[in-house]
């Protein structure tokens, strides 16, 4: 049998175990990437009688890549910009 421990840091309030035998490695990437699991302190797999620590692993398949805020082109603004300044100078 194989399932996954994510434990979460409340601060004050305490620590939570998340174990759920149904859940899957990709399902905890998953609620990782959505942050629906934050504060983790640690994730473990266990399979058989092993234990091994993943929350590395975990913590970067769940990387979301970053996305500029902006979904302009630099380069194509600048053109449009050194074409009105020629527009502007003719009239």
């Amino acid at each position: 049998m194989q399932y996954f421990v994510v434990m979460i840091d409340y601060g004050r309030r305490g620590r939570e175990a998340v174990v759920d035998p149904e859940i899957t490695r990709r399902e905890v990437v998953s609620r990782v990437a959505s942050g629906e699991y934050k504060n983790i302190c640690f994730i473990h797999e266990i399979a058989d009688s092993a234990v091994d620590d993943i929350t590395v692993e975990i913590l970067a398949e769940a990387a979301v890549p970053e996305i500029p805020a902006s979904g302009t082109d630099p380069q194509a603004s600048r053109f449009d910009h050194v074409r009105d300044l020629r527009k502007h100078e003719m009239a």
